[in-house]
């Protein structure tokens, strides 16, 4: 995909669903990674970033502190980093969506979702996950 040479990032991109090659979703775009030209410039949009340590630092305060330490704490493996997809991977730019050339399973934003599913909701009876 080809990207306007200037976008607003908090119209276009932040906040938005995340979907994958087939529409699925896969999260929200929670913070965007920029990189500064070596040439000089305005900055240019490296990465789309997904998840609670993403989020965390950009709601700032307590809330912000509280979702990061929620996250650090839940994160599946044990890289504080968040979830980070390259914009060579955006695909379309549509209203309220941004779509992947990637599948859902390849993305990695959904790691930690499953993790609370598996450990913490499917073994509380009633769940109606299966286990």
């Amino acid at each position: 995909m080809t990207m306007p040479p200037t976008i607003d990032i908090g119209r276009a991109l932040l906040d938005r669903l995340v979907t994958d090659v087939d529409g699925r979703p896969l999260g929200r775009v929670d913070d965007i990674e920029l990189r500064t030209p070596e040439a000089g410039g305005p900055p240019v949009i490296e990465a789309i970033l997904c998840g609670p340590m993403a989020l965390g630092p950009r709601l700032g305060g307590r809330v912000g502190t509280w979702w990061l330490s929620v996250g650090r704490r839940l994160r599946p493996e044990s890289n504080p980093e968040p979830v980070r997809i390259p914009l060579a991977l955006v695909t379309e730019l549509r209203p309220g969506e941004v779509r992947l050339s990637i599948s859902r399973d390849d993305a990695g934003t959904l790691q930690l979702r499953d993790w609370v599913l598996d450990k913490l909701i499917a073994p509380l009876p009633g769940s109606g996950v299966a286990t």
